[in-house]
């Protein structure tokens, strides 16, 4: 496999501990499959990916080769890839903004159409039956006419990372609600030495947007009504939604960083590395925050669900990343590709993922002996978070509507727009191109 990680390697001795004769001895037999690509993107979670790969590769003696990209470019290989005679790629790794596109489109091949043996996992997360596409409703669903197309390669949910030192400190309980999150984050906030809590606010990809859900659906808010039952009725500027981006601009304004707009993903998770953050709300990152190399706060932070508002639960948005297989690619490296699938399903592969620092796509692991020890305290979170995940786009043109979303919460938060403006533009900017490709999306009254 061609080396793709910048930094220091995690170390995968323990796991393949033992003389040659003796690991081949314990390893299932696994037939001589031609080599695989495998285009992805550079991430937090990326290094984990890898030594799983490479892993496999020991265990296996096949060879599979990483095409390591940003997130945009690695969206657009993935795009140019499928429309070729022959894609230079076996297996995509696909982000749940953009996945729809490619079943839509019939790009994949049905994982068993490939072969009619293969299947998830029964431990096996199939995050909001985003693993599966029913062709003829047009939509995820697992019920029905609807085929595997996919395995879960990484959760990427939102969970929140509290200061548990702080905590004890200041006899801060964990947040069950904004409400007490707010309260806590002013307890720590001491700027510019500490901010109360970290906020990613900076225009991208798929960036601002993804990080304001926790607050938009936590108060009954969101961009569209019911995208799984066809209710494109466009919701960005409801009272709900409203209400939802308040909260995130109270926490901004008078217990965040002072430039929450220009905060990417990496500034928060920086913020917190360092010990200038109280609370952020981020991906997973705990091979980071626990390591002395990277890290101020090692074994300083403890993780939990997002909080939930008077009248909604909380929820986050499903920012996970599936694997599939493209349609145009030859027989012989398809079935090479569902074998390393089969294999990433395993609890052997699943557990060194996590040992490697991401987090596993199987609740085996979650919620195992793993998840009681101080190491992967994380677990715990994020077993409770999955249950209430929801998908955020289920439509083709997710990437236009993202390229207004990104653009108007930005404005919005940097104090260009006011709030409600920014909503009512959005939502009609939405319409537009809903209405241009064909949907019934209706439009709410603007907001006084």
């Amino acid at each position: 496999m061609k080396k793709h990680l910048w930094g220091d390697r995690f170390c995968l001795a323990g796991l393949l501990a033992g003389t040659a004769m003796a690991a081949a001895l314990a390893a299932p037999v696994m037939a001589e499959e031609a080599p695989i690509t495998i285009v992805i993107n550079q991430s937090p979670w990326f290094p984990g990916f890898q030594n799983v790969v490479e892993l496999y590769e020991e265990k296996t003696g096949n060879t599979v080769e990483l095409d390591v990209n940003p997130f945009a470019g690695s969206l657009e290989k993935q795009r140019t890839a499928v429309r070729t005679d022959e894609s230079p790629f076996d297996i995509l790794i696909m982000n749940a903004g953009f996945f729809v596109e490619f079943y839509k489109g019939g790009f994949m091949d049905p994982l068993t159409d490939i072969d009619a043996g293969f299947k998830l996992s029964d431990a096996i997360y199939d995050f909001d039956e985003s693993v599966c596409w029913d062709n003829s409703a047009a939509t995820v669903s697992c019920d029905g006419d609807g085929k595997l197309m996919t395995v879960p390669v990484n959760p990427n949910i939102l969970i929140l990372h509290y200061r548990a030192d702080l905590y004890e400190e200041n006899g801060l309980k964990v947040p069950a609600t904004w409400d007490e999150l707010f309260a806590n984050a002013k307890a720590l906030n001491n700027p510019p030495k500490m901010y109360g809590i970290s906020q990613r606010g900076q225009r991208g990809a798929f960036d601002v947007t993804f990080d304001v859900f926790p607050y938009l659906w936590s108060h009954g808010g969101g961009i569209f009504k019911d995208q799984k039952a066809g209710d494109y009725t466009i919701t960005i500027n409801s009272p709900e939604t409203l209400a939802g981006m308040e909260t995130y601009l109270k926490f901004a304004n008078e217990v965040g960083h002072p430039s929450t707009a220009g905060q990417t993903q990496t500034n928060v998770i920086q913020n917190m590395a360092t010990g200038k953050a109280g609370h952020i709300m981020s991906v997973l990152a705990p091979g980071l925050f626990d390591d002395p190399n990277q890290s101020a706060v090692v074994n300083k932070v403890n993780y939990a669900a997002p909080p939930s508002s008077a009248d909604f639960p909380g929820a986050t948005p499903l920012g996970h990343w599936l694997a599939g297989v493209p349609k145009n690619v030859p027989d012989e490296r398809k079935q090479a590709a569902l074998a390393f699938l089969e294999w990433f399903q395993t609890d052997e592969a699943q557990e060194a993922y996590a040992r490697a620092g991401s987090a596993p796509v199987s609740r085996a692991i979650l919620e195992g002996p793993m998840s009681e020890t101080q190491e992967f305290r994380w677990m715990k979170a994020m077993a409770e978070a999955i249950p209430n995940a929801g998908l955020t786009f289920l439509i083709p043109e997710a990437s236009q509507v993202l390229a207004i979303t990104e653009l108007r919460l930005n404005e919005a938060i940097g104090g260009q727009l006011e709030l409600k403006d920014a909503l009512n533009t959005a939502a009609a900017e939405i319409a537009e191109i809903m209405t241009s490709a064909g949907y019934d999306a209706p439009v709410l009254p603007d907001l006084e």
